[in-house]
Parts: structure tokens; sequence; C-alpha cells
């Protein structure tokens, strides 16, 4: 009998645990649950009863995102349900409102018109008001960082596309990242799901860094490309994971720098003697005292000197290069431009982008410092050899 009423009981708490799951509420809509089954079941038990209960980015965060990875995915027949999540999980109506202009410069004017529609009538259902832009003080951005994006901005996209560069600068930039209705955080927030989402992984490393230091943690960039997978699909969000890794190690690797004691390093004259390689010069060229900064900082440069007739291949630096001319006779000449005779003492600048090539005099070999920082870990772009023919070109120095 005592057994009969053990298995009894057990299965009366079986049962029990069976109607508990029966009763547990269902999120996805009623035609999944017929259509795709297994899509209900990922949908109830991993994506809302697993994904939105972890606490790596908070529902609000969560909501920002997925908001903003159906704005820019074009996704407009479930935006009116995010919104009212939205809303529920503490999204003000102007900052909602303002995430869709956001994305409108981001991900095309099309989408963030859609997202309107579908937006204003969750406001209506809502008795949501008009929205008004704020009236707080303006964004400050950071002097030295906009003056270095506006740099690489006019040298890169201007000479090809002036108005774009132009509206980059003064709209996107000088206005929008500027509007105090989303705070830098979440702009940032909201830039970052958005590439994501939309493959733009070559974008990512800027607007990576730029959320990490508008106040996102490492662990909530982690947890975004993770929440946006089940909005934009798995192959997206694993682009974007190698592009990520590299920037999170780099910040790792910088902190772990600036919590270092302070150390002066000295390259002493002569170190690291080597010849300069054959595919990007021609002559005999000699290197020594190379050297390379410890990041955040990107710059290095070394010694180089050439023998008469020696010079580079055309090349270009993502962010420019000073040469300091230290003995002898130099040429420099940018594609297009005339050669410039050089000489010690003398200071060269070539703008970030520019094809160009130096060296040595025909009749006297000629050493400079060369100095250029790295973007992206790329400090150089090389081209093809400076021909003979066109190296005959130069006169002979008096």
């Amino acid at each position: 009998m005592k057994k009969i009423a053990a298995t009894i009981a057990a299965s009366a708490i079986a049962a029990t645990a069976v109607e508990a799951e029966d009763r547990r509420p269902r999120v996805a809509p009623p035609a999944v649950y017929e259509t795709a089954p297994g899509l209900g079941h990922f949908t109830d038990d991993v994506l809302f009863g697993e994904v939105w209960e972890r606490k790596e980015l908070s529902p609000r965060d969560r909501s920002l995102v997925t908001v903003a990875t159906l704005v820019a995915t074009g996704k407009s027949a479930q935006t009116g349900g995010h919104v009212r999540r939205a809303l529920d999980n503490g999204l003000k109506p102007d900052e909602i409102g303002e995430v869709i202009t956001h994305l409108a410069f981001y991900t095309g004017w099309p989408n963030a018109m859609s997202a309107v529609t579908e937006t204003k009538k969750v406001f209506n259902e809502r008795g949501i008001g008009p929205v008004l832009s704020s009236e707080a003080d303006r964004i400050e951005l950071e002097a030295a960082a906009e003056a270095a994006r506006t740099a690489t901005v006019d040298a890169n996209v201007a000479p090809t596309a002036p108005a774009l560069a132009d509206l980059t600068n003064r709209t996107l930039f000088g206005d929008l990242w500027q509007r105090p209705d989303l705070s830098a955080r979440d702009r940032s927030l909201v830039t970052m799901t958005a590439l994501i989402a939309i493959g733009q992984s070559e974008q990512l490393p800027f607007h990576a860094n730029r959320a990490m230091d508008n106040g996102l943690s490492s662990s909530e960039v982690s947890e975004v490309v993770t929440h946006v997978a089940f909005y934009a699909g798995w192959p997206r969000a694993m682009s974007a994971v190698p592009v990520l890794k590299t920037v999170l190690e780099a910040r790792a690797s910088a902190e772990k720098i600036s919590d270092a004691p302070a150390k002066v390093r000295v390259t002493r004259a002569g170190e690291g003697e080597a010849s300069a390689p054959e595919q990007y010069f021609t002559g005999v060229v000699e290197t020594s005292g190379l050297y390379k900064s410890d990041a955040p900082a990107r710059i290095g440069g070394a010694t180089v000197s050439f023998s008469a007739g020696a010079r580079t291949a055309w090349h270009t630096h993502p962010l420019g290069q000073t040469l300091f001319i230290i003995s002898g006779t130099g040429l420099v000449q940018m594609e297009g431009g005339p050669i410039e005779t050089v000489r010690p003492g003398d200071v060269v600048w070539i703008p970030p982008q520019v094809k160009h090539w130096h060296g040595a005099s025909r009749e006297e070999a000629m050493s400079h410092f060369a100095v250029a920082e790295a973007l992206d870990g790329s400090a150089v772009t090389w081209m093809e050899k400076v021909s003979d023919l066109d190296y005959s070109k130069v006169g002979r120095i008096d």
C-alpha cells in the first residue's frame, strides 16, 4: 500500500508540474504554435524566458536595443509591440521619438518614416500627446576627439563628396549628436546596435569605442551583440564579434598600461638596424631606432637612411606623416605635384591619404626621421614603386 501511495503522490506532483507548465504565459501569437511550434518554444523559453531575463542589460536597455534593431532593419510590423514594451520598461515617448530620428541618419529615412507610423498608433492608444524637442542644454562633445574625427572626414570624404563631409561635420555630429533628447550613452548604444543589425562592421570600431567612452561597459557591449542576434539574425551578430573582440582587447590593454607605473622608454641610436624591405624601396635603404608607442597612443617612427638614388615606393598614411631631414639632400613628391628638394633641418608634412614618395637625390645620400600615426592598427599603405623613368626626371641638384 505504501508503494502504491508513493506512486500516486509522484504522479500527482508530475501532473501538477505539467499543469503549471501549461499555464505558463505564452508570448508568441497563437498562430505561431499552430504553424511553427518550435518557434513558439524558443520564443517563450529562450528569448523571453531567458535572454530578456538576463541582468547584463536592464529591461529598458533591452527595449532600446530591440526597437533600434527593428527600426534599423525595417521590421515595422513588429515595431508597435516593442514600442509598447519599451514604454512599459521605462523609455519615455520623447526618447523613442529621438531613437527614430537618430536612426534616420544611420539606416535611412524610409525606415524611420515607417517606424513613425507604427509608433504614432501606440502613442494614440495610450493617449500620448505631441512630443516636443527638449529645451535642455545641448550635449558637449569632447573637443580633441571631435577635432580628430573632423580631420579624418575632411581628409577621406571631402575630396570625393564635399557635401557629405560638410553634412557629416555640421549636421550629424554638429547637431544630431548634441541634441539632449537622448543621452550620449543611449545614442551610442542605438548606433552600435544599428550597425550590428545592418551588418556595417567597418563602422563598428569607431562607434564601439565611442559607446564605451560614453559609459557603456564591456559586459553591456557583449550583451548587445547577443541580444541583437535574436532580432537581426545570428550571421549579423557573428560578423560583429571579431570586430568587437579587437576593440575590447585594445581597450583592456590600454587600461593595463594606464594602471602600470609611468616609465620613460629610450630607444638608443642605431638600435635595430636593418635593411628596408625591397618590395617597398628602390636602392640601398637602412632603418634604425624603430619605435612604437603603447596604446592608447598610436604614434611610431624610425630613422631611415637612403643611399644616393634610393627612394620609397608610392604610398599613403591614414593620418599623415612628418619627416625631419637629418642629413644630406632629399626629394619628396606628392602625386601630380612638383618634386621638392629638402635639406637638413627641413620638416616635411604629408597630409592623410596623400599618395607620395620620398628619398635621396641622385648625387647625395639622405637620412630622415619619419613619424606617423596608426589608424585601426595600420600606419601605411604601400603601392607601386617609383619607376626609374619617373625618377630620371629629377633634375641635378646644384
